[in-house]
């Protein structure tokens, strides 16, 4: 897979083959952020080609407590003419009264030839994950995926591993937090 970098500019993918990269992804490490639960676990995002060809509708799924959270957005190419894979992420908050668009960047700096890994970042170097087609993902591959995080100027020692489960849980498995209390938690660092 192709990837441009242009000075201290990050690489990210070219050429990135939208309908290859959608389903399902677990997320395996992440930097911790404060719109996820400190105690998540079986976090994973699954992606859908929608009808225009252009937008993907996005499902961001966490378990806390025994509860699944949820939020459900879109993304979009940064630039359409461009053969970047510097997407926009749209999602709308609180998730249970969606009124405030909060819009961010979601950069593939990675994935392998096989679309079953994926480095995601974004130009500030504050997000990054690290992801896998499965809950697991082989020591090796992690190890080089790390290598290229350093590269791109990421401290990997903020990397949280994510607790996965193997079978992982089905969506409607488990109660859903439908008030949004995660939202508000995740606000104060909870």
């Amino acid at each position: 897979m192709a990837v441009k970098k242009i000075g201290s500019e990050m690489g990210v993918v070219l050429g990135l083959d939208v309908a290859r990269y959608m389903g399902r992804w677990y997320e395996i490490a992440s930097f911790p952020n404060f719109f996820q639960p400190r105690d998540g676990r079986d976090t994973r995002a699954t992606y859908e080609l929608m009808e225009d060809g252009a937008t993907v509708h996005v499902l961001n799924e966490t378990w806390s407590k025994g509860k699944r959270d949820y939020i459900e957005g879109t993304a979009y190419k940064a630039d359409p003419a461009s053969d970047e894979a510097k997407l926009k992420v749209k999602f709308y908050v609180p998730p249970f009264l969606p009124i405030i668009p909060v819009v961010g960047d979601y950069w593939v700096l990675y994935v392998d030839d096989d679309y079953q890994y994926a480095l995601v970042g974004e130009p500030r170097r504050k997000s990054l994950w690290i992801l896998c087609r499965k809950t697991h993902i082989e020591e090796e591959v992690y190890n080089q995926l790390l290598e290229k995080a350093k590269e791109e100027g990421y401290d990997v020692a903020k990397l949280h591993k994510t607790p996965q489960s193997d079978p992982p849980p089905e969506g409607d498995a488990a109660p859903t937090d439908s008030k949004g209390a995660w939202w508000f938690k995740s606000l104060f660092g909870k």
